[in-house]
């Protein structure tokens, strides 16, 4: 699961709201650049980041406020608001945000969201908002008719990958994500699920990792310190243990093949059982199970030729994981830098 700390911005500034009410906007942070190279700093790998300004007036407001982040960090950075045409999202695509969000399109011009898809692919996420399972419209002023289930499989269809759900009557108010309606919406698209609003403590974490959800975005409860965010983002590394079992459906062990991020090289080939994998995702560095001596092994624990995790891939059967590393020194105990370096010929 990944943990997206939120920065919202009204008139230039970091603001938080209650229940989308734009009356009781606060104040919760000096400086837009700062507070993400804060949250950077604490292990954040995107940064959630909203235009309330144009959620509201129809059209970007805030862009250079966002682009001054973007140019200040590495982490990446999804934002919405007010994006509701093709050369909005252009502008933002072409300086450097990662994902854009689209919410009230989503309702009011659906075929604009179908071809900022076909353009841009899983770059493009789709922001549902809703109040008593109605979805809120123009930065949540606006209820329509439509179910959020009803527009999330709509989406679907048309080729959205990401989802952020948010219930408006939770947002800010730090009483926990609406928990029920998350998990109908997951059980209904096979789409990332992002929640959003109310989200106020590591247990509220907990529950959405064993749902499962692709991310959880945290605002006020980080800016209050009920949620410590270096902590949430360790806990967020641990796949939930649904996502776990999937991959043990054919045995207990699970071939592993480590390629090398920066060459393409094949280092090695080993196995893990679920508790291996779990400590993998857990501490960002390779645990594998040794068949022989029928304990966990931690890859350089001794020898100091660490694997760093960059990227976990699973094949299209999930039952073997390509893990790309950031390899230190040798990745074979003969001191060759690749376990495959006989060459048999054909």
């Amino acid at each position: 699961m990944v943990i997206l700390p939120a920065i919202d911005i009204k008139d230039g500034n970091c603001v938080r709201l209650y229940k989308g009410d734009f009356s009781t906007v606060h104040k919760v942070a000096e400086n837009p650049v700062e507070t993400a190279l804060k949250f950077e700093k604490h292990g954040a790998q995107w940064i959630h980041m909203v235009d309330l300004d144009g959620a509201k007036d129809g059209h970007r407001v805030n862009s250079e406020v966002f682009l001054s982040v973007r140019r200040a960090v590495s982490v990446k950075i999804e934002l919405g608001g007010g994006i509701r045409d093709m050369d909005t999202v252009d502008f933002y695509m072409e300086n450097g945000i990662d994902r854009v969000i689209l919410g009230s399109a989503a309702v009011n011009d659906p075929d604009f969201i179908r071809r900022a898809v076909e353009k841009y692919g899983d770059k493009v996420a789709v922001g549902i908002d809703a109040k008593y399972g109605k979805v809120m419209a123009q930065g949540w002023l606006d209820e329509s008719e439509t179910d959020y289930i009803e527009l999330a499989q709509k989406m679907e269809k048309i080729g959205v990958k990401n989802i952020i759900f948010t219930d408006i009557s939770k947002d800010g108010m730090l009483k926990g994500p609406n928990f029920e309606q998350l998990k109908a919406l997951k059980s209904s698209v096979n789409c990332n699920i992002t929640a959003s609003g109310g989200i106020s403590s590591v247990e509220d974490l907990e529950r959405l990792r064993q749902l499962d959800v692709y991310g959880a975005i945290c605002g006020k409860s980080i800016y209050s310190g009920k949620i410590d965010l270096k902590e949430a983002v360790k806990l967020a590394r641990v796949p939930s243990d649904a996502f776990i079992e999937k991959f043990f459906v054919k045995g207990d062990l699970l071939p592993a093949i480590v390629q090398e991020k920066s060459t393409g090289e094949v280092l090695m080939l080993a196995y893990m059982n679920r508790e291996s994998l779990k400590k993998t995702f857990e501490t960002g560095y390779t645990w594998f199970y040794s068949r022989s001596r029928q304990e966990l092994w931690n890859k350089g624990a001794t020898s100091g030729h660490v694997q760093k995790v960059v990227d976990i891939y699973s094949d299209c059967d999930d039952d073997t994981l390509l893990v790309t590393v950031e390899q230190t020194g040798a990745a074979c105990h003969t001191g060759n830098h690749s376990c495959f370096f006989t060459r048999l010929g054909v």
